[in-house]
């Protein structure tokens, strides 16, 4: 049997990791059909099937569980040490994988991620937005950018120094049929448009005041798990809306939305990015967390001391 080649390995455990071999195509850079006929040939040159797939669905194998139990370790190595020699060149180069929330990826984009990309012109960046916390090690991530409250314990963190907060809104529509809410318990006697967490539950809208500190299950006539839908329910006039308040800044300014509750949503830690430790990290990494470092110091206002843990 010819030996395994090294894109074959990180094919198996894309597709285990994914669970999908379309997505793990996508994060190959690999059409669908070019990575299922590799895996194809793959199991045909083992002997053995790793993968049991239908038009629905793909499912890992006792043997496949097996085949990523004992080269995951061993592929994560060899990338490590990959990892140690690239670290080494001068000029940075490679790709960086960064997973990040969707409101946080259009926060980083233009000051962080293009300017690396003007300064780096070697360099590549594949940038995932998911709403659900994933395992950057696990899912082959070399960075994550979350808000700081939810990263890892176990992770290195860098802070992007900007502050964040939330916006209550309504459209002036909205505000003439039904009124104002004046303070976080009015919200129960209005209709409010509801958000489902990654994790299946309700997002509880918070607030805070003079050392007060409210959370309210606001009713409403609608449930969304995607930012931008809700708030085009808000600008149909179907109810108010909790948003971070980026996404919904331009809105404000151009009197789409009326803000509300101002004084109840005060500014709470902001982003950061996060990585596993690593002894080698490479070049490119490294000017990447540089730049990012630097933004962050030139960057106002801050919370806390900004320090990295």
């Amino acid at each position: 049997m010819e030996r395994a080649g090294l894109n074959d390995l990180e094919a198996v455990i894309a597709i285990a990791r994914r669970g999908s071999f379309r997505a793990a195509a996508i994060d190959l850079g690999m059409s669908t059909t070019a990575l299922s006929h590799a895996i194809a040939k793959f199991e045909e040159r083992l002997g053995v099937r790793l993968f049991n797939r239908t038009t629905r669905s793909v499912s890992v194998t006792d043997a496949g569980r097996l085949f990523v139990e004992q080269v995951g370790p061993a592929l994560q190595n060899l990338q490590g040490a990959l990892d140690a020699v690239r670290s080494q060149r001068e000029t940075p180069s490679g790709t960086i994988r960064i997973n990040a929330a969707p409101f946080a990826a259009r926060e980083i984009i233009s000051p962080l991620v293009i300017e690396f990309l003007r300064r780096y012109p070697d360099m590549n960046v594949d940038l995932v937005t998911e709403g659900r916390l994933v395992d950057v090690v696990a899912d082959g991530f070399d960075l994550g950018v979350r808000v700081a409250n939810l990263v890892p314990s176990d992770m290195i963190t860098v802070s992007l120094g900007r502050a964040q907060r939330y916006a209550i809104v309504a459209s002036p529509e909205y505000l003439k049929n039904h009124g104002r809410p004046r303070v976080p318990p009015d919200l129960l006697n209005h209709r409010c448009i509801r958000v489902r967490l990654p994790d299946g539950a309700l997002f509880r809208w918070r607030f805070e005041r003079d050392g007060e500190a409210i959370q309210i299950d606001p009713p409403g006539p609608i449930v969304l798990d995607e930012v931008t839908l809700a708030r085009v329910a808000v600008a149909e006039n179907i109810g108010i809306g909790c948003f971070m308040e980026q996404s919904v800044l331009a809105d404000i300014k151009a009197k789409r939305f009326v803000r509300l509750l101002d004084d109840w949503t005060p500014p709470f830690p902001g982003l950061c990015l996060y990585y596993p430790g690593r002894r080698n990290p490479s070049a490119g990494l490294k000017a990447f967390l540089a730049l990012a470092r630097e933004l962050a110091s030139s960057s106002a206002p801050k919370l806390g001391n900004g320090i990295e843990n």
